[in-house]
């Protein structure tokens, strides 16, 4: 299911904790599954809830949880824009609306295409850059104004 070179990573990340604490490596490897695949299918997660040895009901609390799991397929470029309240007051909602627009897609769509998923995105932690926008659950994008929107957009085509 998953490449050698994923298995490897995780096996990486379980090494970081002792045999009965492997469970704590859960998060690090949905994330590398979902890496490689895309989004995270349930047979995903089941099967890495295996690999790392809890059970998958455990796993799916984990990426039930978290919104930085997808459970579903995304655009090639997942766009999540914080509307959080210091966002909010910065421009977050405006950014949001204007990715709304601009995409023709709500929150929770994709793009036709398949390029393009936005997603509404609580507090990242990065206030004092707001409006801020997290491209591909990695990426931390600051100041979105209109302006920097379409910059971003420009360098994803």
């Amino acid at each position: 299911m998953l490449s050698a070179e994923s298995l490897k990573k995780i096996d990486v990340e379980l090494a970081k904790y002792p045999a009965d604490r492997h469970r704590s490596a859960i998060m690090a490897a949905l994330r590398i599954a979902q890496t490689e695949l895309g989004w995270l299918a349930p047979e995903t997660i089941e099967f890495v809830a295996n690999y790392v040895g809890i059970p998958p009901a455990a796993a799916y609390e984990v990426a039930t949880f978290y919104n930085m799991y997808d459970l579903k397929p995304v655009g090639k470029y997942k766009l999540t824009v914080c509307t959080n309240l210091p966002c909010a007051l910065r421009g977050g909602v405006d950014a949001a609306e204007y990715l709304k627009n601009k995409l023709g897609i709500g929150f929770g769509e994709t793009t036709p295409d398949g390029k393009f998923t936005l997603v509404e995105g609580e507090c990242m932690g990065a206030c004092g850059d707001a409006p801020v926008m997290l491209l591909n659950n990695h990426k931390m994008c600051s100041f979105m104004t209109e302006e920097a929107i379409e910059a971003k957009l420009a360098e994803l085509n």
